[in-house]
């Protein structure tokens, strides 16, 4: 059986809190590593209050942190996972099959992509 190239992890189900879905964080790229993932594709939401979510701001603070030390390769906010993005156009070429991501272009501030 084939190694999935990209998992798809979703933190905000159940409606956790901060702490604990940047623990499902570590797990889910734990996880992934495991499975030989390449890539993940975090659904965190964006708050239902339209105003920007405690969880999306405490996950993608972690992922920078995560890969200003290295711990991850890299990785893009929904509002940024565009081909027009350097950092986005280099995951694609690094990973190809995220160039098939529904999400790519549609500006998801609900989403964060991960490159391990």
């Amino acid at each position: 059986m084939a190694k999935p190239k990209i998992l798809i992890s979703n933190l905000e189900a159940g409606r956790p809190t901060a702490n604990e879905a940047l623990l499902r964080l570590d797990f889910e790229l734990a996880r992934a590593r495991r499975a030989g993932a390449l890539a993940v594709k975090l659904i965190h939401g964006y708050g239902s209050s339209g105003a920007g979510g405690v969880l999306r701001e405490a996950v993608q603070q972690t992922l920078r942190q995560m890969a200003d030390n290295h711990r991850i390769r890299a990785f893009v906010a929904g509002e940024d996972w565009r081909i027009s993005n350097e950092t986005a156009w280099k995951m694609q070429k690094l990973v190809p099959e995220l160039k098939q991501d529904r999400d790519l272009g549609r500006g998801n501030l609900g989403i964060s992509i991960v490159v391990l």
